[in-house]
């Protein structure tokens, strides 16, 4: 059988598409799809249920999967192994959200890039990044959401805390945590809300969690970058939910205020996708492993 036919066979079962599995291994649909027939031919029976929108593997096919993929996965990190010393001079592409990947990952692989990896960072929403990845854009993506399918793979790297957070001139308007506490959302209805999206979602995550009720009010300002959005806050413009990691100097400083300290915040959790396989490439395991460890101090 041929090692060839097997690892399009793979690929296709992991991507749940003849179309995403071709973009992969960077051949054709029609070079993939006659390579599976082959395949069906020389077992005798049909590896994949064809459906409107992908594939999915029958029981011979699963059955296929779990056989192969450990030794079609052992076999590229020996033949890749040998690139081992040049791995830190390769690309590894990263993308994620625009702060999270800015502030955080990218600096984490500062040492990496000393040591001769090359990095190309691309900023995205999680479904936007997901995409890219499933598609073979880039190699590692950060993700506040965990990916469906088969196809990738997620490691938990760590948790923000969520921070209602305004200027002190509208915290002492306000009256204070206390007054935030006592009122709930009614003390902010009057307080211009600041977000990323106009569907407000870590307002929303926040009013849900810490206020068991659904936001009832829309953004005043806009801004796709959560830097963005504290320059506002930072000059008055009203209020919004931040990472704490992003505004901490500010709040130890004064120059922004948290209106209501929770007993138990809100929690965001990030993650580090993959597609499965590519950790047997040493330059995508070197970058993985280095954001886990990373991750423990964030």
């Amino acid at each position: 059988m041929d090692l060839a036919l097997l690892r399009t066979f793979l690929a296709v079962h992991r991507a749940g598409s003849f179309t995403r599995g071709a973009v992969l291994l960077g051949l054709s649909q029609p070079a993939v799809t006659g390579q599976i027939r082959t395949l069906e031919g020389q077992i005798g029976r049909p590896l994949f249920h064809r459906m409107a929108r992908g594939v999915t593997a029958t029981a011979v096919g699963e059955e296929l999967a779990r056989k192969v993929a450990p030794h079609l996965d052992a076999l590229t990190e020996i033949t890749e192994r040998g690139l081992d010393e040049e791995s830190a001079g390769r690309t590894v592409h990263l993308a994620g959200p625009p702060e999270f990947t800015a502030l955080r990952a990218v600096p984490a692989l500062t040492a990496l890039v000393g040591q001769g990896l090359s990095l190309r960072a691309a900023f995205g929403s999680t479904e936007e990044v997901l995409e890219g990845l499933a598609a073979g854009h880039s190699d590692l993506a950060l993700t506040t959401g965990r990916p469906r399918g088969r196809l990738l793979a997620t490691t938990p790297l760590c948790d923000e805390e969520l921070v209602l957070v305004a200027g002190p001139r509208w915290a002492a308007r306000l009256g204070g945590a206390a007054v935030v506490r006592a009122k709930g959302p009614a003390a902010l209805e009057d307080v211009p809300a600041l977000s990323v999206h106009e569907s407000m979602p870590l307002m929303t995550r926040y009013w849900a969690a810490v206020f068991d009720q659904p936001l009832l009010q829309s953004g005043t300002v806009i801004a796709p970058d959560l830097r963005a959005v504290l320059q506002c806050v930072l000059h008055g413009a009203g209020m919004a939910v931040l990472p704490r990691y992003l505004c901490a100097e500010h709040l130890a400083s004064g120059a922004l205020a948290a209106l209501l300290e929770p007993p138990v915040p809100p929690l965001r959790t990030y993650f580090l996708t993959v597609r499965v396989g590519t950790l047997a490439l040493p330059h995508i395991a070197r970058t993985h492993e280095w954001l886990v460890r990373a991750s423990a101090d964030w």
